[in-house]
């Protein structure tokens, strides 16, 4: 075997269908696009959602909810997470930056600490936001929490 002896399979590769190459091609004339009507001529592109004057589906169904422009968005924290991430990192100190060195916030993220788990290890957290039952579980255990 060379390199020059290679091929494809058989019927492996298939030659393109020659559309509008005149009317002994059998895909000649109207180059298998019908008659007439905006999807015969070149060019032709369809809105999106466009049901041909038919309702569309987005406007048929009822609308619901409201999205609040005003919405502040916090990334968890929860008190197993913190307990967890303190006994990895061995930090006790967890500031803002401290959460974005060790990839848990990105930049712009705003945190909120929640009670979810449970924590035993005395550790000082700059956060945005906190619940109150987290509040008092970090503060039993000798930690502290700064609201920023």
């Amino acid at each position: 075997m060379d390199l020059h002896n290679l091929t494809p399979a058989t019927g492996s590769v298939k030659e393109n269908k020659r559309k509008g190459r005149g009317q002994g091609s059998g895909r000649g004339g109207t180059s298998t696009r019908g008659h007439k009507g905006a999807k015969s001529r070149s060019g032709y592109k369809s809105k999106r959602a466009h049901e041909g004057g038919q309702m569309p589906l987005q406007m048929r169904l009822p609308k619901r909810g409201f999205k609040n422009p005003n919405r502040e968005a916090f990334t968890a924290l929860n008190l197993d997470q913190l307990q967890a991430m303190t006994e990895k990192h061995n930090v006790s100190e967890w500031t803002l930056e401290a959460l974005q060195e060790y990839n848990f916030i990105t930049r712009t993220d705003k945190v909120k600490l929640l009670g979810r788990g449970a924590i035993n290890a005395k550790v000082n957290l700059t956060a945005h936001a906190a619940s109150e039952a987290a509040r008092k579980a970090v503060e039993a255990a000798g930690g502290s929490i700064t609201i920023v």
